[in-house]
């Protein structure tokens, strides 16, 4: 797709991911400028360690988000389930693939409730989200008891996933090439099909010139990043589950389903689309995400304690998701959306601290960056859609 095109759909109120690359790498120039730590191969390393647990957050809220909907409880949950796994693995005895695996059905089930409520009872998605982090947050403080805080063994495979388990560069170099082949062999068949029935194809050069661009996207972060560690197996989990939502998203009935949702959900059930089943879909995606999340987290610290998935972790979370290009107002947005937002609020508090600037003054520039966000989201909404409304009651 060519910068002209790029543009046309701005126009036409949407938000491609390939202007908030751009973004993205004008950030890491202007902070690498202010720290030349910020280049560092380590500290990128450490920037995306540092990245996955609040981006797996991010990319369940992209998910209901795109159906006009909102969770603030996203936080809460990702520390419930960071205690429901550390108490039942060491307090309990669980196996810890156990205690992972109960950790997500939990927030499984907490996605069911929201969906059902909202979806069936018609209850308002920000209210019921926002009593949802009071619950979970005190359900997660009673699970720890009055010690507060469970902590994990290091030699465990969760902290070691988490903090030391880096992919060899020749099997890194071996994923590279088959998610570039991964790339190109659908685009091809597509066109082929497409030609066969007589109808518009993508062309050849534009199916190689986005194989070379996954492909230089890719290998460039691998080449640079093995100068160090090399890249974490959390992170290709981080990359693996928004390449699988994006498919999701973009080429099944489910996905067209949670797009036309957002669009408007009158429109969407007239049209056949089973309105209730894909909101409910949607907070279990999200909440089991958030889940997924918090144990990572969990795994990171070695711990599970009362301010996990607390402060500003819900906040990250969702700003992550606009930031990278996905509407509040619905139906506008992508799986990718939830990579690129973690790696600028990430990087923006990771620069931030290399050039000595507190916690005050992270917190002023990535609300700035999410009030541009948000503005550029409204005008763009209203090109599209003048009366845009935050979500619609089901």
């Amino acid at each position: 797709m060519n910068l002209a095109e790029h543009w046309r759909r701005m126009r036409d109120g949407e938000r491609p991911v390939f202007p908030i690359v751009i973004a993205l790498v004008v950030i890491w120039v202007i902070l690498g400028f202010a720290s030349p730590a910020f280049w560092a191969p380590d500290n990128l390393v450490n920037l995306s360690l540092q990245s996955v647990s609040t981006g797996i957050i991010a990319l369940g809220v992209v998910i209901v988000l795109l159906i006009g909907q909102i969770d603030l409880s996203v936080g809460a949950v990702s520390g419930l389930a960071a205690a429901i796994a550390a108490v039942t693995a060491m307090s309990w005895g669980w196996p810890l693939a156990i205690a992972v695996v109960s950790a997500l059905a939990v927030g499984a089930i907490i996605g069911v409730l929201y969906g059902v409520l909202i979806a069936r009872v018609g209850l308002p998605g920000f209210v019921l989200t926002l009593a949802g982090l009071l619950i979970a947050t005190g359900l997660q403080w009673q699970i720890l008891g009055d010690a507060g805080s469970i902590n994990l063994p290091f030699d465990s495979w969760l902290v070691r996933f988490t903090q030391t388990a880096f992919v060899p560069t020749p099997v890194a170099w071996v994923l590279v090439a088959l998610a570039v082949v991964g790339t190109a062999v659908p685009r091809v068949i597509a066109r082929r099909r497409r030609r066969a029935a007589d109808l518009g194809a993508e062309s050849v050069g534009a199916i190689a010139l986005k194989t070379l661009l996954v492909a230089v996207l890719l290998a460039v972060p691998v080449a640079y990043l093995s100068q160090a560690r090399g890249v974490g197996w959390s992170v290709v989990l981080f990359v693996a589950l928004v390449w699988t939502a994006d498919i999701l998203l973009r080429r099944t009935r489910w996905g067209r389903g949670i797009r036309a949702i957002g669009g408007g959900h009158h429109a969407a059930r007239l049209a056949g689309v089973p309105v209730r089943r894909i909101v409910v879909s949607a907070f279990v995606a999200c909440s089991t995400l958030a889940a997924l999340g918090g144990v990572l987290a969990a795994g990171r610290l070695a711990a599970a304690n009362q301010s996990s998935g607390g402060g500003e972790l819900f906040l990250i979370a969702i700003a992550a998701a606009i930031v990278g290009g996905t509407s509040l107002y619905g139906g506008r947005g992508n799986a990718w959306s939830a990579l690129v937002g973690i790696l600028i609020i990430q990087s923006i508090a990771n620069g931030l601290t290399l050039i000595d600037l507190d916690a005050s003054a992270r917190n002023i520039a990535t609300g700035v960056v999410l009030v541009l966000a948000v503005t550029i989201d409204t005008l763009l909404s209203r090109r599209r859609r003048p009366f845009a409304a935050t979500g619609d009651v089901f």
